[in-house]
């Protein structure tokens, strides 16, 4: 059945790669060249142009984020719920981040292990860029990109140093009011022969904020305690990286992190973050070899000693530990028509639980289970002369899921995505891109089993879960502008559920989103502008989902962005501004409970940054965060509703200003 379905996509796509082989040997032909197709290119181009994001090192360093929340800020289609650290998390669509294919610096992050806390903790400070490939991900994106693919890129010595310069370093202080206190971050690179090295610490110490009304928002001081490491040797063509990033938050957060209780407490909560990356890669790549090799290992833990007990004491203290070893082998081959990238890859994770025999589930401290996965891939991106491009791939995984018992289920899948784009002249580009994805045993949200007594089982017919994604745009484009319209449509399905108290099993319903994205933007020179509007309609079997946060899906409805950027060259000043806005979500009452109305809110932040002329290295940088002091809360978080006695929901900062300086040496 499964294989019937997969057999015509994947002959598509066969179909493409072989005639993309072919048109090699015809392109001596008298032809007439455009200007060079953006829609298969890597990077940037690749991503924006069929509706997702890319954040590149210009505009980091224009927004200078202090977390995840802000480097998200400009963009209408990403939305991050509010809260303290490990709270936040990132949707693309209404679709929460472990339905992508997340990584750093390609190595495959952890999915959600509670519904309450986000799934990995990412510090804006090491950021080089963000791409954000939304709905049909590309083969190479990595396994079970259901909704796409999230590849955050951290910075490195190669990046910084400047032309004839061996040694440099980097350091940057900050404080804000409003419980952001004080910021600070220290980095030093380097190179001596073959070798070049990184190193670049960052801490954040601070209070918990208040929100637009005034009221102290418990469990929200910022907490960052992260170090990054790099060293690289390059000989004879050759290049091996190591790469080291250690992450640690640690404070005292709310019982639920992102949600409010009636009578809520906070409670000690750790969450941490070790990964090591070994990578090979060649400097001198030819057309037939342009190699990548890399190993990992990384680990992943939650802890929370002395939480609530009482009423809610069947939740318990406990600990989430989740191990990964993996790695990729791949080459990338060049022809005239364009690029092929083909190779293999492989994880195998580990998952515990401890729920420190507290609470009424004694009787099983311990939870011990795992997955496996292997998969081979190949992807095509193709330019040809007569105005088409294609990008098309096709992957096939192995996955197995060995649960708390001992018991074993294993399946295999096939994925295959296709866009085609046609250049209808200089300024206008359409485009039409589909996938079918195979995503295994989707294990997320696993930290309901610590709450699970003895007779908590494995449903002996679980099933694997899918994914379909449709998208059709089209760009435009000018010397100083561009712009673009993407209608997008992504179903998931084969989901599991933890929330029985006997059986681990899928969910019946088919998660959708659906809707469009608009974003352009314009050049003037010294000023830059850019706008955004999403509107995303997310459905479970056809009934709007709720904001509960229980299923990796949130109502976000509209959205939209606007922001500008504007040099002072006579005053060696920027000043920038951007206005983020939300639609209002009526209210809903199902099953007894009522989800009150989700308010429309509007925000706007300003910044101006100064390098005195004497010290070009060095620049001085004042923004202030809400400006009109809204309160509000943002769109995926938790939203109030009247069940257990009233849930609030995490409100956002009230105004927040910080003088902040970084210096280069």
């Amino acid at each position: 059945m499964k294989l019937r379905r997969i057999i015509p996509l994947a002959g598509v796509s066969s179909l493409a790669l072989a005639t993309a082989l072919y048109a090699q040997d015809g392109q001596n032909a008298e032809t007439v060249i455009l200007n060079p197709i953006t829609l298969v290119a890597n990077g940037q181009e690749n991503v924006e142009a069929t509706g997702g994001v890319s954040v590149t090192a210009e505009d980091i360093e224009a927004m200078q984020p202090a977390d995840i929340s802000e480097l998200f800020s400009r963009e209408s289609s990403i939305t991050v719920s509010g809260g303290g650290g490990p709270a936040k998390k990132v949707s693309v669509f209404g679709i929460e981040q472990s339905l992508l294919a997340v990584t750093v610096d390609g190595v495959p992050q952890a999915q959600t292990s509670w519904h309450h806390t986000g799934s990995n903790v990412i510090d804006p400070a090491f950021l080089k860029s963000v791409e954000v490939e939304a709905g049909a991900a590309a083969a190479d994106s990595g396994f079970a990109a259901a909704a796409g693919a999230l590849r955050y890129e951290t910075v490195g010595a190669l990046d910084l140093l400047e032309a004839g310069q061996n040694v440099g370093g980097r350091a940057a202080l900050s404080y804000g009011s409003n419980g952001r206190g004080i910021s600070g971050s220290l980095a030093g690179y380097g190179r001596s022969g073959g070798f070049d090295w990184f190193i670049m610490a960052h801490g954040s110490d601070g209070d918990n904020y208040d929100n637009g009304d005034g009221n102290e928002i418990l469990g929200t001081e910022p907490a960052a305690r992260n170090v990054l490491a790099k060293l690289g040797y390059e000989f004879e063509g050759h290049r091996i990286e190591l790469g080291l990033e250690r992450s640690r938050d640690e404070a005292d957060r709310l019982i639920k992190a992102n949600m409010g209780l009636a009578g809520d407490e906070v409670y000690p909560l750790k969450v941490s973050r070790d990964t090591v990356k070994l990578t090979y890669t060649s400097t001198d790549p030819t057309d037939m070899w342009d190699p990548e090799v890399s190993l990992y290992f990384s680990q992943y833990e939650y802890w929370r000693p002395n939480y609530a007990t009482g009423a809610r004491g069947n939740n318990g203290d406990a600990i989430f530990n989740e191990d990964q070893f993996g790695g990729k082998v791949q080459n990338t081959f060049t022809i005239g028509a364009g690029k092929i990238t083909a190779g293999v890859d492989f994880n195998e994770h580990d998952y515990a639980t401890d729920n420190y025999g507290d609470g009424a589930n004694a009787d099983r401290r311990y939870r011990n289970f795992s997955t496996s996965q292997i998969g081979i891939f190949t992807q095509g991106r193709f330019e040809f002369q007569n105005g088409f491009s294609l990008s098309t791939g096709v992957r096939y995984d192995a996955h197995r899921f060995t649960d708390w018992n001992g018991e074993r289920f294993s399946d295999s899948g096939a994925s295959v995505n296709g866009t085609i784009a046609y250049r209808v002249n200089d300024s206008i580009e359409v485009f039409a891109g589909a996938s079918r994805t195979w995503l295994g045993y989707v294990i997320g949200d696993y930290g309901y089993v610590h709450a699970r007594n003895d007779a908590f089982i494995t449903d002996p017919d679980l099933d694997t879960g899918t994914a379909k994604n449709l998208k059709l745009g089209a760009n435009f484009g000018g010397d100083a502008w561009q712009a673009g319209i993407t209608f997008f449509d992504t179903k998931i399905d084969g989901l599991l559920s933890y929330e029985s108290s006997t059986m681990l099993t899928n969910r019946t319903e088919e998660y959708r989103s659906k809707g469009v994205t608009l974003h352009g933007a314009y050049d003037f020179g010294p000023t830059r502008i850019g706008a955004s509007f999403t509107k995303a309609d997310v459905t479970g079997d056809g009934d709007d989902v709720l904001p509960n946060n229980g299923v990796y899906f949130m109502p976000v409805g509209e959205t939209a962005t606007l922001w500008v950027d504007h040099e002072l060259p006579a005053w060696n000043t920027v000043l920038g501004a951007s206005v983020e806005w939300a639609g209002s979500i009526d209210e809903r009452v199902v099953n007894g409970t009522t989800y009150y109305k989700q308010p429309s809110y509007t925000v706007v932040n300003a910044y101006a940054e100064w390098t005195p002329q004497a010290y070009e290295n060095l620049a001085v940088r004042l923004s202030v965060d809400n400006l009109f002091d809204k309160n509000y809360y943002e769109r995926s978080g938790f939203a109030a509703n009247d069940s257990r006695g009233g849930i609030e929901p995490v409100w956002a900062p009230g105004r927040t200003i910080t003088l902040g300086t970084t210096m280069k040496f």
